[in-house]
């Protein structure tokens, strides 16, 4: 039986954003920019989407006077994260 896809992480760019945080404990804004080679203004409304479903938390500060934004994995988009790859598990290996 196939389980449902998360239609939240179901987008290419934000399924890697979450799976770039998985892996650091936070990332600045153009970090994950460069990684994922996406435009600022894509990845921005993306990033929105992403802390709006609770998946991760956003903070802006400033350092040596430039914005910096930083994202941060919260334990909902963990779980979703791992839920998400064992629905996909489903389809891989269908019973």
């Amino acid at each position: 039986m196939f389980e449902p896809l998360d239609p939240i992480l179901h987008s290419q760019l934000r399924l890697a954003v979450v799976s770039l945080l998985m892996s650091v404990e936070e990332a600045e804004f153009t970090y994950i920019k460069e990684k994922t080679k996406a435009t600022a203004g894509n990845l921005s409304v993306q990033v929105n989407k992403l802390k709006d479903a609770g998946y991760i938390t956003v903070e802006k500060s400033f350092k040596d006077n430039y914005p910096l934004t930083t994202c941060k994995i919260t334990q909902a988009g963990v779980e979703a994260f791992e839920k998400y790859l064992n629905a996909l598990r489903s389809y891989i290996k269908p019973e």
